[in-house]
């Protein structure tokens, strides 16, 4: 599957160029943002860790395995890209321990780069945001309109598309969904049944978006809405009131769109009729998703970028340096700006 089906239309217009992104894991860097401050005592040993061109379940293994201890009493807030050098908190329950030697999970890959203790350990999800610096290579495009687009993306935010690579290579994440969606039942492996079960109900919700850029209201709140707050869960309706916030010029507050689940959309009017059509185009994944019983929740449609600065340290690379709440895509922002380029390939973009 194409991105264009995978995601939905750009917001900004056509790309504005082309560029390469992770020809080296430096490329490509990421620190997760965790407000947590450690007790300093207590059974859990927190682990700040850098690691390069190594996916999170493989360094919580080299953790465990260096720890003595099993893989299920490490934990760790969020997934970070493979290709990619990034920095991230693990935890690991040590009661009545003292801390171990952590030496043996360490070589080019992975580095310890501090230790703490604490009370408790470290929930999924326990993060709030990701601070990424991107180096896109290989730049070619006009670079006065790249600026005018960064300006008019730092205004007015982005779609909030779940990224391609949700969908694995060439969407194969949706294509097998699809076909257990079809057969009525769940993978018996819990990390393929949730990976699955989050790449259907990502697709809904870009769909439901998609729909919302084409016809411009992905930005606007209108009455029947959910509106949520950027760094909230919790939504409530929009009426009439409610759609002239001032809060929604200010990229604080934003209307929503489904993570599909059990019972109906709370949305109502033209944004319940909206979503209740894809869910119906879509019921096999619909079905599959209530049946799984996963709950109905709402993520925001309009992506606000934090800190959002960028320059150019050679004419050939524009580097890229923001901040995104916990669960965004840094890709879903270079899209509104260039075609990627595979590494090694110039002459023609490929989707990303």
């Amino acid at each position: 599957m194409t991105e264009l089906e995978l995601l939905g239309p750009r917001a900004y217009g056509e790309s504005l160029g082309s560029a390469v992104l992770k020809a080296t894991a430096e490329d490509f860097q990421v620190d997760e943002v965790l407000d947590i401050p450690l007790t300093g005592e207590g059974e859990h040993l927190w682990i700040w860790v850098e690691k390069r061109g190594l996916n999170t379940e493989e360094a919580a293994r080299r953790i465990a395995k260096a720890a003595g201890v099993s893989l299920r009493t490490v934990s760790y807030a969020g997934l970070k890209d493979r290709q990619a050098l990034t920095r991230q908190w693990f935890s690991v329950q040590l009661p009545g321990k003292a801390d171990p030697d952590l030496s043996a999970a360490e070589n080019e890959t992975l580095k310890i780069l501090k230790t703490g203790r604490h009370k408790r350990k470290l929930q999924r999800g326990a993060h709030s945001a990701n601070g990424f610096t991107l180096r896109l290579t290989q730049f070619k495009g006009d670079v006065a309109a790249i600026e005018a687009r960064l300006q008019q993306i730092t205004r007015q935010g982005i779609p909030n598309y779940f990224g391609a690579q949700r969908f694995g290579h060439d969407g194969g994440n949706l294509v097998d969904a699809r076909a257990w969606a079809a057969r009525k039942a769940l993978p018996e492996q819990r990390n393929v049944r949730s990976r699955l079960l989050s790449t259907a109900r990502s697709f809904l919700f870009n769909r439901v978006l998609a729909a919302r850029v084409a016809d411009g209201t992905w930005q606007q709140a209108q009455v029947g809405d959910l509106l949520a707050f950027t760094d909230s869960r919790s939504f409530f309706p929009a009426g009439e009131a409610e759609c002239s916030d001032p809060r929604l010029a200010i990229l604080d507050l934003h209307p929503t769109g489904p993570q599909w689940g059990e019972g109906p959309s709370p949305a109502a009017g033209a944004t319940f009729e909206l979503e209740q059509a894809i869910a119906e185009s879509e019921a096999d994944l619909r079905d599959w998703l209530i049946n799984a019983g996963m709950s109905h929740e709402r993520r925001i449609l309009r992506l606000p970028i934090g800190g959002l600065s960028w320059h150019y340290p050679q004419p050939d690379i524009l580097q890229l340096e923001f901040v995104l709440p916990a669960g965004c895509f840094a890709t879903v922002l270079v899209r509104e700006l260039v075609d990627l380029v595979p590494v090694g390939q110039t002459d023609s973009p490929c989707v990303f």
